[in-house]
């Protein structure tokens, strides 16, 4: 399979290179979390950020990642989402810029980051301004890795209806994860539980309604989708050798044919998205839109890869190569972020509101 550039000649930057090298000097990568959130920091002082004129680079790198590990790319996607909100704020730890007190909850250049915006019904986080300053209480549902990172940015309601954006330090007074199951076989490493805030101090990023109304709240879905990408190469990697070997027949070729086609087409549509991205994106093309559109695009590409690396391989590797049953299972999961047909209806109302 081609290599997972976004650019036709499918060669490597230096820092994919670079990253893909650090990363096989782990042989735990993905599975230690705590040396994987520590290789994430380290990552995210030379990743580019999206919108600044290398987010084909930025998706690159994930993409390589998970193609290699997805459950490190389910851990990096995230932090670097996270350093790409505080920069939009203004916030830059290596600077010394911080125009929103974020380092008064403990945050810096070697805070490992999460992203908890998710709802559900039955839970509710609320952020009250206090004589002390801001603080978050109430659940937050989905909160991946809460038991491992050290900050995370937080939505919370402000009011009945309106949200703001919180950094919170993870390890500090108020915080209580949930210790519940996790029964995934996909993305064993990557624990999502509710987590529970009393008074938990808290540092505002943006204003009220600025984290869902900013640009790179599009942008960041797209992360995701170039990650979904990348770790659909890799199952796709499997197709190769039996389609290549002597006993292979024509089916064996018509499901890498297939997949690869599939993966090269969403290889074209992210390509062209960071650069609309970089570019700006036009008035007329909805910044949600965009995104919806080169998720769903992703997203058919990984599930018919699945598909055909099934119906290629039949049960052996599921059962019998550990890397190759990893992998399938983690992209089920993480595909799951996904939402199917309600995301493809959401494309639909949004199309109808462009007018166009």
């Amino acid at each position: 399979m081609s290599a997972v550039s976004l650019t036709a000649d499918g060669h490597d930057s230096p820092l994919v290179t670079e990253t893909l090298a650090s990363a096989s000097r782990m042989p735990q990568l993905g599975a230690d979390v705590a040396a994987t959130l520590d290789w994430c920091v380290d990552v995210g002082r030379r990743a580019p950020v999206a919108g600044e004129g290398d987010t084909r680079l930025l998706w690159e790198l994930l993409a390589a990642i998970a193609r290699v590990s997805v459950s490190a790319a389910r851990m990096l996607e995230p932090h670097l989402d996270a350093l790409g909100i505080l920069h939009q704020a203004g916030c830059d730890f290596a600077d010394g810029c911080d125009p929103w007190g974020v380092g008064s909850v403990g945050a810096g250049e070697g805070s490992s980051w999460g992203v908890f915006a998710a709802e559900s019904a039955g839970t509710r986080l609320e952020a009250v301004r206090t004589d002390a300053g801001w603080v978050l209480r109430g659940t937050k549902p989905w909160c991946s890795l809460a038991h491992e990172l050290s900050h995370a940015l937080v939505t919370g309601f402000v009011d009945d209806t309106r949200r703001q954006l919180f950094a919170v330090d993870l390890r500090g007074a108020g915080v209580q994860p949930h210790r519940g199951e996790w029964f995934a076989r996909g993305l064993p490493h990557v624990v999502s539980s509710p987590v529970d805030f009393h008074d938990a101090p808290a540092a505002p990023v943006g204003d009220v309604g600025w984290y869902l109304s900013r640009p790179g709240f599009a942008w960041g879905g797209m992360s995701v989708a170039a990650c979904w990408w990348g770790a659909a190469q890799g199952v796709a990697d499997a197709l190769v050798e039996p389609a290549r070997g002597e006993r292979a027949d024509q089916l064996a070729l018509v499901h890498l044919g297939r997949a690869d086609a599939a993966l090269w087409a969403a290889r074209s549509v992210l390509a062209e998205a960071a650069d609309l991205v970089d570019a700006g994106v036009p008035p007329g093309l909805d910044q949600r839109l965009l995104a919806e559109r080169v998720r769903a695009a992703v997203v058919d590409a990984a599930t018919l890869t699945l598909a055909e690396a099934d119906a290629a391989l039949g049960p052996a590797p599921l059962v019998s190569d550990p890397g190759h049953a990893r992998r399938v299972s983690d992209l089920h999961l993480y595909l799951r972020q996904h939402h199917g047909l309600r995301d493809a209806a959401r494309i639909g109302r949004l199309r109808i509101s462009a007018g166009s």
